[in-house]
């Protein structure tokens, strides 16, 4: 089976700000996003779009020693290199349709393929389990922007 993604706009980085520009036909899909503080970010990791990338199912994580399938990962080498990113809205422009947002770990260019806003009851889960090597991972996304990344990855 074949199935059809069409970008609907990228991630641009222009100075301090981290932008995801739509393309013109999907602007008007803005409207009614104003009312929300924080959006989840589909987008192509375009960097992994190769074969070897989407025959990876076995990889290695920098956060523990066991060797993980990729769907018990976040890592961009998988079958179908989508990555979902929750940020924070920072402005929205729908007339450009320019989405301004506080971070997205994805690179200058990345396509993005879809925008969905952040609904607690249907995206926060109060007491998710996670395995043992994640216990001293930030609890939320908030806690996310001052933990020192760099000691993990």
């Amino acid at each position: 089976m074949r199935t059809y993604i069409d970008a609907i706009g990228k991630v641009e980085v222009i100075n301090d700000d981290i932008i995801i520009a739509l393309n013109p036909p999907y602007r008007d899909g803005l409207k009614g996003l104003d009312g929300f503080s924080h959006i989840n970010v589909l987008w192509w990791c375009d960097g992994c779009d190769d074969p070897l990338s989407r025959q990876k199912m076995i990889t290695s994580a920098p956060y523990t020693e066991e060797t993980l399938g990729v769907f018990a990962t976040r890592t961009p080498q998988r079958p179908n290199p989508i990555a979902l990113t929750t940020a924070e809205i920072m402005d929205i422009d729908s007339d450009k349709g320019i989405l301004i947002i506080s971070w997205i770990d994805a690179n200058n260019g990345s396509p993005v393929i879809d925008l969905k806003p952040y609904t607690p009851s249907l995206d926060r889960v109060e007491n998710p389990v996670t395995p043992s090597y994640f216990s001293h991972w930030p609890e939320s996304l908030e806690a996310s922007s001052n933990f020192d990344w760099s000691s993990i990855f």
